[in-house]
């Protein structure tokens, strides 16, 4: 597969070591991680045509990964 865009070390490269340190001693930061890895594979496997998907589901997707990555973001800067 293709380079994927949009990863969290992609979108948050100042925070690559404290993330990494959360994914093994924070399992609520953990779970965020994982889904948010997973709705970004499907954006970007609906975005270059592998698994297209109709208009609005696609785009449901997209916000929920904006959603979650502003979660994430929030919890990266408070902890």
């Amino acid at each position: 597969m293709s380079h994927v865009p949009h990863e969290l070390a992609e979108e948050f490269p100042e925070f690559v070591e404290k993330m990494h340190d959360l994914k093994v001693s924070d399992a609520h930061f953990a779970k965020m991680a994982e889904e948010y890895h997973e709705l970004n594979r499907k954006v970007h496997l609906a975005e270059t045509n592998v698994a297209p998907r109709e208009e609005l589901a696609e785009v449901d997707l997209r916000k929920r990964r904006g959603a979650l990555k502003d979660e994430i973001y929030a919890y990266l800067k408070a902890n």
